[in-house]
């Protein structure tokens, strides 16, 4: 929520998309989500969808009011679905935040989260070990350690966005 009302100040509604089905855990998403709300002086939304038919609509009530955003929770459905969830939020001219770089990537504003390329690359010591005759169970629960924020400057533009340089200067990657 930091990033997306720093990329667009003047947000104060946000909906967070996700699909109940695919993402299970959704609440430990939205409990810091709607936690961190008032903070920000922003309006949570919790935006549920079951299926393709219903992103339209959850996006474009985002857009029925001024100074709407959207945050992509990582799930499945929304990954599976990305290429959707784009073309959808630049039609509607709605800022929105994802979890990966290849939404970015894609055309999407900004991606914050794990680099899963870094994750993959650890997962292989684990792959060995366990050839090697370790029990799965003994080895210890990693968490991801590198993340990245990667930016859209075309998508900003389209957008109507400036980019401050501070957020410039902190990106790892900035796509033109």
């Amino acid at each position: 929520m930091e990033l997306l009302k720093e990329i667009a100040p003047r947000v104060n509604r946000v909906a967070m998309l996700f699909n109940p089905a695919t993402a299970t855990y959704a609440d430990y998403f939205l409990k810091p989500f709607k936690a961190a709300a008032p903070s920000f002086a922003v309006e949570a939304i919790a935006a549920p969808v079951h299926d393709m038919f219903e992103l339209e609509s959850v996006i474009a009530a985002q857009v029925r009011e001024p100074n709407g955003g959207l945050i992509v929770m990582p799930d499945s459905f929304t990954d599976s679905n990305r290429e959707e969830i784009i073309s959808l939020t630049a039609r509607y001219h709605l800022p929105a935040v994802y979890a990966y770089r290849f939404f970015t990537e894609r055309g999407g504003l900004l991606s914050y989260g794990a680099d899963l390329s870094d994750n993959f690359r650890r997962a292989a010591d684990y792959v060995d070990r366990v050839l090697k005759g370790e029990k799965p169970a003994d080895l210890p629960v990693q968490a991801p350690t590198k993340f990245e924020l990667v930016i859209n400057l075309k998508t900003a533009k389209t957008l109507g966005l400036t980019i401050s340089p501070s957020l410039l200067a902190r990106a790892d990657e900035v796509i033109e």
